[in-house]
């Protein structure tokens, strides 16, 4: 790609950024993955999970009753995202009518 000394300067300035961009972190904050068996000190905690019926009968836009029991992990939700509870492609595939009527 580059000929001369254009590569070797290149790849030094990139060399460089690299060298001066990394190693530096906040002692402030855990650092992630450096022990992924334990949760790190001051991490956020979530103590209560708590799903009123409107948030049930969104998750469940679209699907007809008696509901299938492989929907049971809804039971289970916690406060994470879940695709099954957002729209998703536009129709002719949106099977269950997040975007309007089919």
């Amino acid at each position: 790609m580059f000929k001369g000394p254009i590569k070797p300067l290149s790849t030094f300035i990139v060399s460089l950024a690299l060298v001066t961009t990394t190693g530096f972190a906040s002692a402030d904050y855990p650092i992630a993955g450096t022990a992924p068996f334990q949760r790190p000190e001051g991490a956020p905690k979530i103590e209560d999970v708590a799903h009123d019926p409107n948030w049930r009968a969104h998750a469940l836009t679209g699907v007809s009753e008696p509901y299938a029991p492989s929907l049971g992990f809804l039971d289970d939700q916690g406060n994470w995202h879940t695709p099954f509870a957002m729209p998703g492609m536009l129709p002719p595939y949106d099977i269950r009518g997040w975007h309007g009527s089919n």
